[in-house]
């Protein structure tokens, strides 16, 4: 890690349309760290991550990411937007699939020397262990075979940020596990930072740094056994909420309607 932090927020505040999704949001979010982001559903999760890819203005405060105000396309910043899924007759082979990030796809740029876009392609695909299958239809590959290469592509363009918007939804628990691990292996060796968004912070705990919790208008930032806890979620819902932890280490949060179906929220 740096000195400087990898996002710093001042007093930010976002808007949706005329409604105020969440206000005052001061945190710092330090280099080479591993972030989770947690919240309800509509609570300003995405909300978050548009602004820092520079695809939505404050409404209010101040947002630097990698020391410069954040704009659309920012090559330092790899990204795996949420619902990322493929119907099963999609034909591209997930070599190329991953070449899209290199050709600027994404952001705009274009690398015409194809020498060095293949070894680009070769090393993402290598980092996240999917040689075997690279060659395969996308649409035939399984959900976690298929999250492989979509960090593949974030990652081709050797950027400095990874952001990550539920990448978990729609694996199983085994594959919830080996995909954090994975994250996690990469992160550590690439010196990146990252921030993934997720529901179910269990698979997460074993490798993050930071919870940065959003609800009720509000952003909390600390350690995970800061603030997933019965008195900062109580504070930050302005509602009684209890922490439970099983034998397994697990937490469990109870008292909250909207949360009913999610582990951690």
């Amino acid at each position: 890690m740096t000195d400087h932090p990898a996002i710093a927020a001042r007093e930010l505040s976002a808007t949706y349309g005329s409604r105020a999704v969440w206000t005052g949001a001061t945190f710092e979010i330090p280099s080479g760290s591993f972030t989770a982001i947690l919240g309800p559903n509509g609570s300003g999760k995405s909300t978050l991550v548009r602004l820092v890819l520079g695809l939505l203005s404050a409404a209010e405060g101040d947002l630097e990411v990698l020391g410069k105000p954040p704009h659309r396309g920012n090559p330092s910043i790899g990204y795996v937007p949420q619902g990322s899924h493929f119907d099963p007759e999609l034909s591209i082979r997930g070599r190329d699939f991953v070449g899209l990030g290199v050709d600027g796809h994404r952001w705009g740029m274009r690398i015409t020397d194809r020498a060095q876009a293949e070894t680009k392609v070769a090393k993402a695909i290598a980092s996240v262990d999917a040689k075997q299958y690279a060659d395969r239809q996308l649409g035939r590959l399984s959900g976690g075979e298929q999250q492989r290469l979509l960090l593949a592509q974030a990652l081709v363009g050797m950027p400095q940020l990874l952001l990550l918007d539920e990448p978990l939804s729609h694996l199983d628990v085994r594959n919830q596990q080996a995909m954090v691990q994975l994250i996690s292996d990469v992160a550590r060796e690439r010196h990146l930072t990252v921030l993934l968004i997720a529901h179910d912070v269990n698979p997460l705990l074993p490798h993050i740094d930071h919870v940065l919790y959003v609800a009720h208008g509000r952003l909390a930032m600390g350690k995970p056994n800061e603030i997933i806890t019965s008195e900062s979620l109580s504070r930050i819902y302005s509602s009684p909420v209890e922490v439970l932890k099983d034998s397994r280490g697990r937490v469990f949060v109870v008292g909250l309607e909207e949360e009913v179906s999610h582990p951690h929220d």
